[in-house]
């Protein structure tokens, strides 16, 4: 009884002391924690004193800093955590994502990371971190400022966002940066392949020049030319052809392949090789590689939630396009003209909140000025000839199949005057070129559009909306809800697989870019 008591005793003691020891290690490994996690605010500028570049960083480091209490973000007692290494990937491969700008303090991160952070780091090792993360959101997620891109013609909105938030979500989910998918809109991604595919070209040196001969001015199938065994090559480099057969006589295969490749670019091929194909083709690679990245840029100023509306009308200047999504499902397409180089279209966004049929085109002063009042001192019928009016002391043309917006258009009240609308000058949309407009876009399949945009409203039906175009009577309709629509400007545009279309820069705003982006990168 003595000797079980006796055992008691001893467990009884070897549980005091293990727990007694637990705690002590406990209340050690919570002292250590603290000791390395946290810091004083002060050393916050003079870090920015020692590396000055990351100044532009300081506003949003002293704000992810006292979030947390003044506490480190990239480390813990176990040393730096896993997020900090895959952040530290993608910034070594940002060249990916066309970032001309180079990482200040490159090697003193590099030596960073080389260590494997067995000894206790200082505050400066998490500032470098951070400083590396929002180095990375601002070139790779936000891009130029806003005030910059609207240098450049660009007056879509801008998402404000706040990536002292955004890391939160992401040390949640570390990651979830790895993903591509959610941070930028889909077409960035797209061009992100593009670029790799381009850049692989470039690499290999094998992109080269088109040469029609001396005295040809095309070439048709059954031809034989050099240059048909160079323009081979190079479709078989972007995709258009699958295999290169080096051949030089312009056969069935390359017809069908530069069909393609022309259908892509919304043009018609004409079954020729002529000087402005050759000339199109011969644009050098690193060319085509500086588009790509000015696009990819021009994709980080759209909130990736825009697609994600219920419905969407799009509209991309260059390529002559408007797309209308329903559901994030495209359900109509339609070439459009845009506004010629003196009568530029406007980069920016509405919401379509109501119809116009058989509408009257109320002429605008500068049209009145420059072609009306020189049409009426040439020709006292000048208006009756064009079913025109005096209307307040301003022209209007009245309703009907020869008016210049047609037989509908679609409002979206803006200070630009700019809205979609039909027009009867049907040929124009025949033309590869249609910068031909005073602003508004004009949209060949205008009766498709009002069906579409009707479709289910139960005021309407085919039937109707035919006679409120053909009516000659104007008559308006509030939609019973309003629909986004975008006006933008890619001259570069890939699909999933990364086969890109370019198309003209007809306002001249690439160059713009270019020399924003690569100046910087100086």
């Amino acid at each position: 009884m003595r000797n079980l008591k006796l055992y008691f005793i001893l467990i009884a003691g070897v549980f005091i002391t293990i727990t007694s020891c637990k705690k002590k290690e406990e209340k050690s490994a919570v002292i250590a924690k603290d000791e390395l996690v946290k810091f004083d605010s002060t050393y916050i500028p003079n870090f920015i004193a020692k590396f000055p570049d990351f100044k532009e960083f300081e506003g949003e480091l002293k704000e992810v800093y006292q979030k947390r209490n003044y506490h480190y973000v990239w480390y813990d007692k176990d040393g730096r955590i896993d997020f900090a290494e895959v952040l530290y990937n993608r910034i070594n491969q940002i060249k990916n994502d066309g970032v001309q700008v180079q990482l200040p303090y490159k090697k003193q991160i590099d030596d960073l990371f080389d260590q494997r952070e067995s000894k206790k780091p200082g505050p400066e090792s998490d500032f470098l971190v951070s400083s590396m993360y929002f180095f990375y959101t601002k070139n790779v997620l936000q891009g130029l400022d806003a005030e910059k891109s609207k240098q450049t013609g660009w007056f879509l909105p801008r998402e404000n966002v706040s990536y002292v938030d955004y890391l939160d979500e992401l040390l949640k989910d570390p990651y979830s940066i790895k993903k591509d998918q959610g941070e930028l809109i889909g077409q960035y991604y797209n061009l992100k392949k593009a670029l790799h595919k381009f850049r692989e070209i470039q690499k290999a040196g094998s992109w080269g020049t088109i040469q029609l001969a001396e005295g040809v001015k095309s070439l048709k199938v059954g031809d034989s030319s050099t240059a048909v065994a160079q323009i081979r090559k190079k479709l078989f480099l972007i995709g258009d052809l699958k295999n290169d057969s080096k051949k030089t006589i312009f056969d069935d295969e390359l017809k069908e392949a530069l069909t393609k490749y022309e259908s892509r670019h919304h043009r018609k091929f004409d079954n020729k090789i002529g000087p402005a194909m050759v000339a199109n083709l011969n644009v050098s690679v690193e060319d085509r590689i500086k588009t790509i990245i000015v696009n990819m840029e021009r994709c980080r100023w759209i909130n990736p939630e825009t697609m994600n509306a219920k419905e969407l009308v799009a509209v991309n200047i260059p390529s002559y396009r408007m797309q209308y999504f329903k559901d994030g499902k495209r359900v109509l397409e339609s070439n459009v003209v845009v506004g010629k180089e003196l009568n530029k279209t406007v980069v920016f966004s509405g919401q379509m909140s109501y119809l116009v049929f058989s509408p009257y085109w109320n002429i605008p002063p500068s049209i009145i000025k420059n072609e009306i009042k020189p049409g009426i001192e040439a020709d006292s019928d000048y208006l009756a000839k064009h079913n025109m009016e005096w209307n307040n002391g301003n022209v209007r043309q009245k309703p009907g199949p020869n008016n210049s917006l047609g037989l509908v258009k679609f409002m979206f009240p803006n200070s630009n005057n700019i809205y979609l609308h039909d027009t009867p000058a049907k040929s124009l949309f025949g033309r590869d070129a249609r910068a031909l407009s005073h602003g508004c876009v004009r949209v060949e399949k205008a009766k498709e559009l009002a069906n579409k945009i009707l479709e289910g409203d139960k005021n309407w039906n085919a039937k109707k909306i035919d006679e409120a175009m053909n009516a000659g009577t104007e008559k308006y309709y509030t939609l019973n809800h309003k629909i986004p629509v975008y006006i933008a400007y890619f001259t570069a545009w890939a699909d999933e697989n990364g086969n890109v279309s370019f198309y003209q820069d007809i306002y001249k705003r690439d160059d713009k870019l270019a020399n924003l982006l690569y100046t910087q990168a100086k």
